[in-house]
């Protein structure tokens, strides 16, 4: 399991296609999660043990539309049952406290190297400081 200073990241997938990789504290989660997702409420779905993917609780009720990316995120690793709406927030597992761990370097570009290959997204341009 990876340590929490390496796990510096998350990734946001939004129901465009688009992603965003953003920066992980060590805490204060909750409102960049709300940020992140655009929503007040939120609910992890455990996709491996070092997967979390945090989405809107209230996403399907308040008519979102289905994020395709995410729910075939969550196929390749678990058997689906439902499709996830809204934009979503991948972050790590958690550490031994029971803390979210971020995503480090290596699992951020295997996500949006998977990202990139099964959707038809396109790299997000530069950010500028």
């Amino acid at each position: 399991m990876a340590d929490a200073e390496n796990s510096r990241y998350a990734l946001i997938i939004r129901i465009d296609g688009s992603f965003q990789v953003i920066d992980w504290p060590t805490e204060g989660h909750l409102p960049i999660l709300y940020k992140g997702i655009g929503c007040t409420h939120v609910d992890a779905v455990d996709i491996s043990p070092r997967l979390t993917m945090w989405i809107d609780d209230s996403g399907l009720i308040d008519g979102a539309p289905v994020n395709r990316a995410a729910t075939i995120l969550y196929a390749i690793h678990r058997e689906p049952h439902q499709h996830y709406y809204g934009d979503v927030v991948i972050t790590g597992g958690v550490d031994r406290h029971g803390e979210t761990l971020g995503l480090t370097s290596e699992e951020i570009i295997n996500l949006v190297e998977f990202h990139l290959t099964f959707t038809s997204a396109e790299i997000p341009s530069q950010r500028a400081k």
